[in-house]
């Protein structure tokens, strides 16, 4: 709404017209007026509108038809009724069909002006409620993200942006960043969230079989074709396709995917007749596609298609101001699953997940807290049911520090090698050449390492 209300006055008497102009003016409103319905019809749909008052009766339609039209070409407007005392059951029936109010005649100006006020209120109380309604809703379909730290809320803001277009996105990022997550985040905020979400994995069906995947086969085009077979993109009609490790397309499929992308059309494999497709393409890849073009592995004109707008997702080890949130999310989920107690990790064990660098992202955090969860005892998770690969990170980040007075390397490097030909006959029992093949060396030399370091006795 604008600072001043615009008010729209209709009625047939160009006295009343004038006065509501003036008094409404003057109380700080913008105020256009109609003589009849055929004019306030023409305004509705020519400009903006906050209120309307309108006679019930006129020579020229009714107020009846004012409020109809208003419903349709300014339906965010309200809608009050003047009337004589002769025809209250016509503004009774306005009201049932969507008036705000009825004022009768002859009326007060302050009365009216109540009335307007109050329907101002209501309709600045109706967006605010619409626009609160709206942010819980984009809430709602991104809730399945976890996160809040800086570099997760621009994406947030992208995909809240995106959702309402109809423009193909390219969702890249490392393996298991989430980003199936982002494109279902897409979808369920988009128009087409009340249609069908289609996800098909292109690394993970062999190529022989894609095309028929895609966009179905008629009977007899293959050996197997034993009927007609509707394709994924025949199934996400109205809806969202999702092309995850779209860069794993074979070149002759992605000729046929480009045509499909401009001409809307898909034709089934051993077809001969196209037809038209709604679908919204959202993609994802792992891997650079600039480079992939650069090696001649994937269409140029392709990707500039795929690629409308890109969101580009941050692997975990550059958003770990989250790695809080999804830890508390996934012993929920998994504590809930398994009938498990959990409460949390111990503070050690947190500490070696901020140390580790999670290759693997999102996903890899899930199987640790599920794998932490399933051997976990007590209720605190502690390091001992973490894998190995976490557990070890520490060490082999770690920093080696050189003191001021230097050291004696072939002191330290005899020392390590000694304590490991300790432990391999330690677990060896003694047995020589079993500790020569826990060490990964030859039995000879085994014993050469005994003798120079004096343990050959032992």
């Amino acid at each position: 709404m604008s600072e001043q209300p615009r008010i729209l006055v209709v009625d047939d008497e160009r006295s009343m017209r004038e006065f509501l102009e003036i008094f409404f003016r003057r109380e700080g409103f913008e105020v256009v007026t109609a003589s009849d319905a055929p004019s306030a019809l023409l305004c509705l749909e020519n400009d903006e509108v906050d209120v309307v008052i309108t006679d019930m009766q006129m020579p020229e339609g009714s107020g009846l038809d004012v409020l109809h039209g208003a419903h349709q070409l300014a339906p965010d407007a309200v809608v009050i009724v003047i009337t004589a005392f002769a025809t209250t059951d016509s503004a009774i029936e306005a009201m049932k069909k969507g008036a705000y109010d009825y004022i009768t005649k002859p009326f007060k100006v302050d009365e009216l002006r109540l009335v307007v006020d109050k329907a101002l209120e209501k309709k600045d109380l109706f967006r605010e409620n619409e626009r609160l309604k709206s942010e819980l809703r984009s809430q709602a379909r991104c809730r399945s993200i976890i996160g809040s730290s800086p570099a997760m809320q621009p994406i947030f803001d992208l995909i809240t942006q995106v959702a309402g277009t109809k423009t193909n996105v390219l969702i890249s990022g490392e393996s298991g960043t989430g980003k199936e997550l982002v494109a279902r985040a897409i979808h369920n905020q988009s128009s087409r969230s009340e249609r069908s979400f289609v996800a098909i994995n292109c690394g993970a069906i062999p190529e022989n079989l894609l095309e028929s995947e895609l966009f179905g086969h008629v009977k007899g085009a293959f050996t197997g074709a034993i009927q007609n077979k509707e394709g994924l993109f025949e199934a996400a009609e109205g809806g969202t396709l999702f092309l995850d490790e779209v860069g794993e397309l074979p070149l002759a499929l992605q000729v046929k995917l480009l045509r499909v992308l401009q001409e809307k059309t898909i034709r089934r494999v051993g077809g001969t007749q196209d037809q038209g497709v709604d679908v919204r393409v959202l993609s994802a890849t792992n891997r650079r596609l600039e480079d992939e073009i650069e090696a001649g592995r994937f269409r140029e004109d392709l990707y500039y298609r795929l690629n409308v707008i890109q969101v580009e997702l941050p692997p975990l080890r550059e958003r770990l101001d989250d790695l809080p949130l999804l830890i508390q999310h996934f012993i929920e989920k998994f504590s809930s699953e398994l009938e498990k107690p959990i409460e949390g990790f111990s503070e050690l064990a947190l500490g070696e997940l901020f140390q580790y660098g999670f290759p693997g992202n999102v996903r890899e955090l899930e199987n640790i807290v599920e794998r932490a969860v399933a051997l976990t005892r007590g209720e605190t998770i502690d390091v001992s049911v973490l894998p190995p690969t976490v557990t070890s990170a520490r060490s082999r980040n770690e920093r080696l520090r050189i003191p001021p007075e230097g050291v004696k390397l072939e002191s330290l490097v005899d020392d390590y090698e000694r304590r490991l030909l300790d432990e391999a006959l330690r677990e060896a029992r003694g047995v020589k050449k079993q500790a020569a093949r826990l060490l990964g060396i030859s039995f000879r030399s085994f014993r050469y390492r005994l003798e120079k370091l004096g343990l050959e006795a032992g």
